[in-house]
């Protein structure tokens, strides 16, 4: 990560960030053949992702040392999912059936399988590689697993658990968050194509345009030019809404901690996790509410502007460099990665799921509800809902799954 960034201020950045996504909103308008050809093959979120990563990159920034990532995500996430689950069908999305949760638990399984395989492959070709004490492959790698299959709040009990070096713990977070990344950009390349994605996996998707039809004829039917008084309303709402669920999470975290440790290993003692939780069904309560009105006057342009926030700030976290300082490394990671996605793509097309399907329950996974509800409302903004509920899912089983993919992994290399 760059030491010595050339810009410091989060205000310039910020800006910087704006200019990014307004430069791809505009671009991406032009009717240029050459240019929509261009969005074609990289979709415009794609860009509003990968493009931030060039300011760390080239060291014009550096994330650990700016607060935007963590202002997007917890003030203008949970009010995005408030506004996007408020202005969701929720019976119409409950119908989609169990093939979210199918692929959600393939993910998981393929995280649990896959990285006890890449440490086996890791001890046949590079033995030397496998460390030992603290420092050991398998604890930093058991971490990794933490994060993949529910956050950081499960990463940070996992590196306590197994008692994880400071050095293999830090290499092992970059491989999470450059590999994890990658998979997203390419998850977002899918979102844009999905059609083609779901005719290779002979997908049903009818169950999926049912929702998207009927989101998008609500919205025709409702819509209006928005007032002020609107606006005011849609803000009011979002961030009204954001502002009791941090209330909720700084009492319901320290009580839990104080009352049920023995909850921590399912992360429940993160107020972040409680964030999302009481944003999601403060939204959930809305959408059977006049709010769900608002969207007429666009309460999910609004909450999906606020996504594309949250993508351009969690964009400035991959560094392409930091690819070329631990190659092995990173190698074993992207195996991992593989096996997890090829589960997934087997899964889908066995059962005939659609690229959505596929994509948020890895996402759930690997990313969380930072990630997931992102993701999904690449394919809609009306299926942003389903990101977040099944991250929520991802923090409770997290801890566990990555402690048994933990245990797995040190029988592997003889610790």
């Amino acid at each position: 990560m760059t030491e010595h960034p050339m810009l410091t201020n989060d205000a310039t950045i910020f800006g910087i960030l704006a200019l990014m996504l307004g430069f791809v909103f505009w671009s991406s308008s032009l009717k240029n053949k050459g240019v929509q050809t261009f969005y074609r093959i990289f979709p415009p979120l794609l860009l509003c992702y990968f493009l931030p990563s060039l300011l760390t990159t080239f060291g014009v920034i550096n994330p650990e040392e700016s607060r935007l990532y963590f202002v997007a995500s917890r003030y203008l996430l949970p009010a995005a999912l408030v506004l996007l689950t408020a202005s969701a069908d929720l019976p119409a999305t409950m119908k989609l059936g169990p093939k979210a949760l199918i692929l959600f638990f393939t993910g998981t399984i393929g995280i649990m399988i896959g990285g006890p395989i890449a440490l086996l492959l890791t001890a046949w070709v590079a033995p030397d590689l496998l460390g030992a004490g603290p420092d050991a492959i398998w604890r930093g790698m058991a971490t990794v697993a933490g994060s993949w299959i529910g956050g950081s709040a499960n990463q940070t009990a996992i590196r306590e658990f197994f008692e994880v070096g400071s050095q293999t713990f830090s290499i092992w977070v970059a491989v999470d968050v450059i590999v994890a990344n990658v998979w997203m950009a390419i998850l977002l390349t899918i979102a844009a194509n999905q059609i083609a994605v779901d005719k290779f996996l002979r997908a049903d998707r009818s169950s999926l345009d049912r929702v998207r039809e009927r989101a998008e004829k609500y919205e025709a039917e409702h819509a209006r030019i928005p007032e002020l008084k609107d606006l005011i309303l849609i803000l009011a709402l979002g961030l009204g809404a954001t502002g009791i669920a941090h209330f909720l999470a700084d009492l319901i975290a320290p009580w839990l901690r104080v009352n049920m440790p023995e909850l921590a290993k399912y992360s429940v003692h993160s107020e972040f996790f409680w964030l999302v939780v009481s944003a999601t069904i403060m939204g959930v309560v809305l959408s059977f509410t006049k709010a769900r009105s608002l969207q007429g006057a666009g309460a999910m342009k609004v909450g999906t502007v606020f996504v594309y926030i949250l993508v351009a700030t969690v964009g400035t976290h991959m560094n392409i460099k930091a690819l070329f300082d631990a190659p092995a490394y990173f190698l074993i990671g992207a195996i991992w990665m593989i096996f997890h996605v090829a589960l997934l793509f087997a899964v889908a097309y066995a059962i005939r799921a659609p690229s959505f399907f596929l994509a948020v329950g890895s996402k759930a996974n690997v990313g969380g509800a930072a990630s997931a509800p992102v993701v999904a409302a690449a394919f809609h903004p009306s299926l942003a809902p389903v990101g977040a509920l099944l991250a929520v899912i991802g923090y409770a089983f997290g801890t566990v799954g990555a402690y048994v993919t933990g245990l797995v992994m040190q029988s592997i290399a003889g610790g």
